[in-house]
């Protein structure tokens, strides 16, 4: 029985990656592609907060980076040689950029994904942890940074088609349109190996000695400096790697969405990263996932029928794990709360150490004589 509960989640993934495609339209096929590649960049985001107590409210900035990316070496690709993307004819540009040239590889672009989001966020991150800055000014500081990197983007028409952003359904991927339905389950496919991937990999860093470290930077990080360890290298290298994982996330979304522009930038988005965690339970990694993905469902549903109230009901959900469930549903689940959730409404609770003896028939019915002898 261990085992099997063991392999079981494995064996829903694999199932999972199995039925779906098959039995979904492509459009919902398409949105759940989308919401799973955005659990990429929730796990990074528990990471930093969860488990390192650092609350960064500008990792739109790296998963921006990762889906420009994509974005320009599948404008490149759709082109004949010597031809120049649309846009450029717009604004009189007569030659390629010379930043553009690289991303006509598909290997460097590969390595950009996720390079260059990781060499951005370790930058930033040396630069704020070297000098000891943490709690509120480091969110205040991320959210910052990324107004910088918006009002970049969304000014720069010539060069990456400033706020329109860049197109990638037109462009083709082993002689198949991205945007159709054939090439979009095959991303759905590569979008599961890699949430998993991500999720083995945060699973890996927090189990060993490098999670004991950050936890002890979210609990007590002055502590840890006393006995010789430099958390400044631990937040660098955290950091970072949440922000190769925001990269990734954001090609990954940036293929299934068609399109990539400053918007993904903007504060809102980054914030609504944090509400996934945060509803999803921050410090246990598959809550992050599940967060991402039934919010981002829940947010689809709901617009296709009233628009105007999502954002009332994204508010409502966060004030309910500020206020009553601080660990999320992930953490509300393994603290026993569907047991507290029948007992409010006066079922009686199976007791949790013989669950073997509340089903046998025959306890069952010495239950029920006593019961009956009593009234």
């Amino acid at each position: 029985m261990s085992r099997l509960r063991q392999w079981l989640p494995w064996l829903l993934i694999i199932a999972a990656g199995l039925i779906l495609p098959a039995v979904l339209p492509p459009f919902r096929l398409n949105l759940l592609g989308r919401f799973l590649s955005l659990g990429i960049v929730a796990l990074g985001i528990d990471l930093i907060w969860g488990f390192t107590g650092m609350l960064s409210l500008g990792q739109g900035i790296f998963f921006a980076l990762g889906g420009y990316a994509i974005g320009m070496y599948l404008q490149l690709k759709s082109l004949a040689p010597g031809q120049l993307p649309e846009f450029f004819g717009l604004y009189g540009v007569q030659e390629l950029p010379a930043f553009w040239k690289p991303f006509g590889s598909p290997l460097f672009t590969f390595f950009c994904i996720w390079v260059l989001p990781a060499l951005v966020a370790g930058v930033l991150g040396y630069l704020v942890f070297r000098n000891r800055i943490k709690g509120v000014y480091f969110s205040i500081l991320t959210q910052a940074s990324l107004l910088v990197f918006f009002n970049f983007f969304n000014g720069q028409q010539k060069l990456i088609n400033g706020t329109n952003g860049l197109k990638t359904d037109t462009a083709r991927i082993f002689g198949q349109l991205v945007g159709s339905d054939g090439m979009q389950r095959w991303l759905f496919w590569v979008t599961l190996l890699l949430v998993v991937a991500s999720w083995l990999l945060c699973r890996w860093l927090t189990r060993g000695r490098f999670g004991d470290a950050l936890i002890a930077i979210r609990d007590d990080e002055p502590r840890l400096r006393f006995t010789g360890y430099n958390p400044t290298a631990y937040k660098t290298v955290v950091f970072a790697i949440a922000g190769a994982l925001a990269g990734v996330s954001g090609a990954l979304y940036t293929v299934q969405s068609g399109i990539i522009s400053p918007q993904f930038m903007a504060v809102p988005f980054s914030i609504e990263m944090v509400i996934w965690v945060a509803v999803g339970g921050r410090g246990t990694l598959i809550g992050a996932v599940l967060g991402a993905v039934l919010i981002n469902y829940a947010k689809s549903l709901v617009s296709e029928q009233l628009p105007e109230t999502w954002l009332f009901i994204q508010g409502g959900l966060f004030l309910l794990v500020v206020t009553a469930l601080p660990d999320g549903l992930v953490g509300w689940w393994r603290q026993g709360g569907p047991r507290h959730l029948q007992a409010m409404v006066g079922w009686p609770p199976l007791a949790p150490t013989y669950p073997s003896l509340d089903l046998d028939p025959a306890v069952q019915a010495e239950k029920q004589d006593l019961q009956g002898g009593g009234s």
